[in-house]
């Protein structure tokens, strides 16, 4: 038996680290993903972009207070400004964090600073909020989508 006692604790060992740096690693990642899809008929009160189309993905971090996000859109005039809004489907609700707009159709960033209870909030009800990207024609939201969980 005393032969086996370093392979056993050497086995031991490698779990016990492994184990730490899985959870480190999950611990750090600490990031939530939701998605979208836009389109100018969502815009709430309307009318939106009837062509216009897009996708978005966000990523939220409570521990960092941290949103990033990549907003596409396609058919629409140059976009002026993006945000996310809460609201439910049937509402225009007020904007609760600016985002980059994507005049040239693709926007990506990361907004820092975001409050935790705002954050937590989205992840817990993501449907609540929403976002819409604004151009010209359509001062009030070109094309809009809620926000949810991604399908796998």
């Amino acid at each position: 038996m005393r032969g086996n006692r370093p392979g056993v604790f050497v086995l031991v060992m490698l779990v016990l680290l492994l184990s730490l740096a899985l959870a480190s690693t999950a611990m750090a990642a600490g990031w939530t993903t939701l998605v979208t899809s836009m389109n100018g008929a969502r815009e709430v009160p309307g009318p939106g972009d009837p062509d216009g189309t897009g996708w978005a993905t966000v990523r939220l971090n409570i521990h960092q207070q941290m949103v990033c996000y990549e907003v596409s859109v396609w058919d629409i005039e140059s976009a002026t400004a993006a945000h996310i809004h809460v609201g439910r489907a049937s509402v225009a609700g007020p904007v609760v964090i600016p985002l980059e707009a994507p005049a040239d159709g693709d926007s990506m960033a990361c907004a820092e600073g975001v409050d935790k209870g705002l954050i937590r909030a989205i992840i817990r009800d993501p449907n609540l909020y929403y976002i819409n990207v604004h151009n010209a024609p359509y001062p009030g939201g070109a094309v809009r989508g809620q926000l949810r969980a991604p399908t796998s």
